[in-house]
């Protein structure tokens, strides 16, 4: 009796959390259905939004020689993403970051992907302290220390600027 409320105690909050991720909701300016709050990979599956997640990813080419150095310095990072589905640069950045994050491969269970509006909010989660005013934003942390950023678009390339965090 105990291993069964044990189990429960344990199994019931995983289902509550993961119904939490890829929830979707009908934009009023366009009309489309976009991503909001806690996103997963698998996400971009719908047909919504794997047509422009699909073709970043076929076409971008991950630029491996910069990612080597990289490899060893991943362990104790992890990294928060905030974007928005209807925005043409997370359209663009996201899918060739995470191309680049399983090269590395680096854990999905350690990125914290966030959709929001076009305001740059999500009803379910209070990002205020991340201080986003564009998006894409990819955030790094080693040991939960932020230790940069990517704004909008890379300087140079994400494989590029994500090195020189280091």
């Amino acid at each position: 009796m105990m291993r069964a409320f044990l189990g429960l105690m344990i199994f019931v909050p995983l289902i509550i959390f993961a119904q939490d991720k890829n929830q979707t909701f009908i934009d009023e300016d366009s009309g489309k259905k976009m991503l909001t709050g806690y996103c997963t990979r698998e996400a971009f599956e719908d047909s919504a939004f794997s047509w422009w997640w699909n073709s970043e990813w076929e076409m971008y080419e991950v630029n491996d020689e910069t990612l080597a150095p990289l490899k060893e310095k991943m362990d104790a990072i992890t990294i928060t993403i905030v974007m928005g589905t209807w925005c043409s640069d997370s359209r663009r950045e996201v899918p060739r970051f995470y191309k680049i994050i399983e090269k590395l491969n680096f854990p999905e269970e350690k990125i914290k992907l966030i959709a929001v509006d076009r305001d740059k909010k999500t009803e379910s989660i209070d990002i205020e302290e991340l201080d986003i005013n564009f998006v894409p934003t990819f955030i790094l942390y080693r040991d939960g220390e932020e230790i940069g950023r990517i704004i909008e678009a890379p300087q140079e390339s994400l494989e590029i600027d994500m090195a020189n965090m280091f």
